[in-house]
């Protein structure tokens, strides 16, 4: 994968939640929504070390792990809008996309519940013997809930195939990490104390973040069980809907332009420029192939069906 594929993908998620946020006063997505603007690094560069059989599981903050991971923008678009044709049927919108065609297991919106739920998942590929990754996605905040302790100790004791990412983007709703976890707390040493390969890394860099999630990929694909990664990024949006909160006062605008400066978005161009390996013509080609994109995405959305739940009812079950 080259500079300019990672820088696109980037783009091209950014500019779809984008999208997601200056149409949401429309009142046609009825469903929370939490963007993932500001920390679409992570989710590119550990997609690009995953093979398209690995599996992930995801939280609240869902839409960049699913469209990285290969999702269809169509379903994705149509599921916020409650449609039949999303990729949940339109049951689950924003915080309840699944899709088993490109390996999306899951999202939920409990903090930390999926990370058991991904460690079974590793634990059914072991068994099954079928040389699947399943990678578990959350923030920082759930690494202070108790089952991330005992998925961590199973995942080590069953040398399970996982590969554990935490998202640190500092806060967890409006709570700082300070208030909520003793400076003297690291999570690569919590990792490795319970005997799992660990790495800490800047997540608003995709090739470092590239470069960490190959190695953690790597070590679990030679057998050494499961892996740790802990990205710092940051969330430029409000932590649950489309607007901006720096008025609030849970954060200062000073933190949030320092962050603005480490947007994965604007370092990425600004190198690619820099060392001339593309041009403004194409990056300008992008924007404009991933707004037609966008704008069909939209379209097949309002144009499609929603459920008719007394005739569906019989999709609840597997066969």
């Amino acid at each position: 994968m080259n500079h300019i594929d990672l820088f696109f993908k980037m783009l091209r998620i950014r500019r779809i939640e984008e999208a997601i946020a200056d149409r949401y006063s429309g009142q046609k997505m009825r469903c929370p929504t939490h963007l993932s603007i500001g920390q679409e690094g992570i989710a590119v560069g550990v997609s690009e070390a995953l093979s398209h059989e690995d599996l992930i599981m995801s939280n609240h903050r869902a839409h960049a792990h699913y469209l990285a991971k290969g999702g269809n923008l169509k379903k994705m678009i149509a599921e916020i809008h409650g449609k039949k044709t999303g990729c949940s049927l339109g049951r689950g919108g924003s915080m309840h996309l699944i899709d088993l065609s490109v390996g999306m297991m899951g999202s939920t919106p409990i903090v930390a519940n999926s990370i058991p739920v991904a460690t079974g998942l590793a634990f059914a590929s072991q068994m099954k013997n079928d040389k699947k990754i399943t990678v578990s996605y959350f923030g920082e905040g759930a690494t202070e809930e108790g089952v991330f302790a005992e998925s961590l100790n199973f995942a080590t004791l069953k040398n399970l195939p996982i590969l554990f990412v935490c998202e640190n983007n500092l806060y967890s709703v409006y709570s700082p990490i300070n208030v909520r976890q003793a400076s003297t707390r690291n999570l690569v040493k919590i990792a490795e104390a319970h005997g799992m390969f660990a790495k800490h890394g800047n997540g608003n860099d995709v090739e470092e973040t590239l470069h960490i999630a190959n190695e953690a990929v790597s070590s679990i694909r030679s057998g050494n069980g499961p892996a740790f990664i802990e990205l710092d990024t940051y969330r430029f949006r409000e932590h649950c809907g489309p607007n901006y909160d720096t008025d609030l006062g849970y954060r200062t605008e000073k933190e949030f332009n320092s962050w603005l400066d480490k947007c994965p978005i604007k370092v990425t161009r600004d190198k690619l420029l820099s060392e001339k390996l593309v041009t403004d013509h194409e990056l300008d080609a992008m924007e404009m192939k991933i707004q037609e994109e966008i704008k069909e995405a939209f379209a097949f959305a309002k144009e499609s069906p929603y459920p008719e739940f007394d005739l569906d009812y019989e999709l609840t079950y597997a066969e």
